[in-house]
């Protein structure tokens, strides 16, 4: 299997099953999102405790590029301080910038790699993420 398909694959599974899709019943952080390019939106709500996101959640409509990107990425910054989510951020910037990048600890976010060949995609990828350093920024 080609590197390209498995990509595709790890994509379309966290499109068809996301992780963390739903709402918290608190009043957790929430940050509303969209690109009105495409017309993604994303309500993405986390649960910031102590420096640490303990939780997040989203919510939301779009292509399959940016609820996959929000499922990966609630998956990879739950647990981590906000310096390491915010790091992770920074990384997965500069990823779809065309740089490589490791996720040693996260490495599916690698998937999302071949987005930066379609400039008009990177808005999608990158939804959620600035939705997660908005409400670190927030919380700060």
């Amino acid at each position: 299997m080609q590197l390209d398909d498995l990509y595709r694959r790890v994509i379309m599974d966290h499109y068809k099953n996301p992780r963390n899709r739903g709402k918290f019943d608190d009043d957790s952080l929430t940050v509303d999102l969209n690109n009105p390019t495409c017309g993604d939106r994303i309500s993405l709500q986390l649960k910031l405790e102590d420096g640490v996101v303990k939780d997040a959640r989203f919510t939301g409509e779009g292509c399959s590029i940016s609820m996959s990107s929000a499922s990966m990425m609630t998956e990879a910054v739950k647990g981590r301080t906000y310096a390491e989510a915010m790091d992770l951020a920074s990384r997965f910037s500069t990823l779809m910038q065309g740089e490589p990048v490791d996720f040693d600890e996260y490495e599916e976010l690698e998937a999302l790699s071949g987005v930066n060949k379609f400039p008009a995609r990177i808005k999608c990828a990158t939804l959620a993420w600035n939705a997660l350093k908005k409400g670190i920024h927030e919380e700060e």
